[in-house]
């Protein structure tokens, strides 16, 4: 018997017994517990606009990239240059690949350590009300994935 009439005799009895039936779910069960669809969504919702307004009150700017006071972007570059050229020329090297993914690391840490990162001033009421969205909305979310009541048929 080849393999494919070995698999469907195995799989002729139905559904595998690893899934559940489904007959008593309904839409209004969230990340597989009974009910909390409504506390779910409106966490998301919630936590969504908490968090973009959050988000929007940010400024972010970049600076000069030194070292010990001097620009230092260009010698960072070398080592994924070379990499890169070694990279054309052979392309299995490993000395290459190293000094690629190294010198693009040392950029991307470069990028990141330069930021600085400014909430604008706003009110305090304004805060509080980004704050409440946010952290409301995710305990909605922690709330709608909690079971809701009795499961149906039981």
């Amino acid at each position: 018997m080849d393999f494919l009439a070995a698999f469907r005799a195995a799989n002729t009895s139905g559904p595998p017994a690893i899934l559940p039936a489904m007959e008593n779910r309904s839409l209004s069960d969230a990340g597989g517990t009974p009910g909390g669809l409504g506390h779910f969504a409106l966490g998301f919702v919630m936590a969504c606009i908490g968090g973009y307004l959050l988000v929007n009150q940010v400024t972010v700017m970049g600076s000069y990239w030194t070292f010990h006071g001097e620009n230092a972007f260009g010698i960072t570059l070398l080592p994924m240059l070379f990499g890169i050229g070694l990279l054309f020329w052979r392309g299995r090297s490993i000395v290459g690949w190293v000094l690629t993914i190294a010198g693009a690391l040392f950029i991307f840490a470069g990028i990141i350590a330069n930021l600085h990162i400014y909430f604008r001033p706003i009110s305090l009421f304004n805060t509080i009300v980004m704050l409440v969205l946010l952290v409301g909305g995710l305990g909605f979310i922690a709330r709608g994935l909690q079971p809701h009541g009795q499961p149906r048929g039981e």
